[in-house]
């Protein structure tokens, strides 16, 4: 059921906020990248990660693989940290949570979540994500980044 979950959440992220590169007449970096079975297939590699001052990251989906900077990335957090204090950019974010338990903060208000809870950054928010206990936090975050059109 949870990865059904997490699925559907991840197809509907996509169909939002894709790009269709045929209605705008440009080209988009997708048609220069050819995909095969190899390439779309990214399977967890701890000698892959890469170190963070509060735990590690894996990026699934990093930002140039899909010509509209869809990405997934997992962060693991260490007890009672976050990665960095809250923040705003542009574009929409969601935090899916793994393992553990996180805070949430969003324009100045704080809950907290468990395994298999989403949380979702609205484009301008300020928002943040941290380890609430003292045990590992585990989380995807899947967020799409604002590609420059040549």
């Amino acid at each position: 059921m949870t990865y059904k979950l997490l699925f559907a959440l991840c197809a509907s992220f996509l169909m939002i906020h894709q790009t269709d590169g045929q209605e705008s007449g440009k080209k988009t970096p997708q048609e220069g990248n050819k995909y095969t079975f190899e390439n779309c297939i990214n399977k967890f590699n701890k000698d892959k990660t890469i170190k963070t001052s509060v735990g590690y990251q894996y990026w699934f989906i990093d930002q140039n693989f899909l010509p509209d900077g869809l990405t997934v990335k997992m962060s693991v957090v260490g007890p009672n940290q976050a990665t960095h204090a809250p923040h705003k950019h542009p574009g929409v974010e969601i935090f899916y949570v793994l393992e553990g338990t996180a805070q949430f903060y969003l324009d100045g208000k704080t809950t907290t979540g468990g395994p298999n809870t989403t949380f979702y950054c609205p484009v301008g928010s300020e928002h943040g994500i941290s380890n609430a206990t003292n045990k590992e936090l585990k989380y995807l975050v899947i967020r799409k980044y604002i590609k420059e059109v040549k």
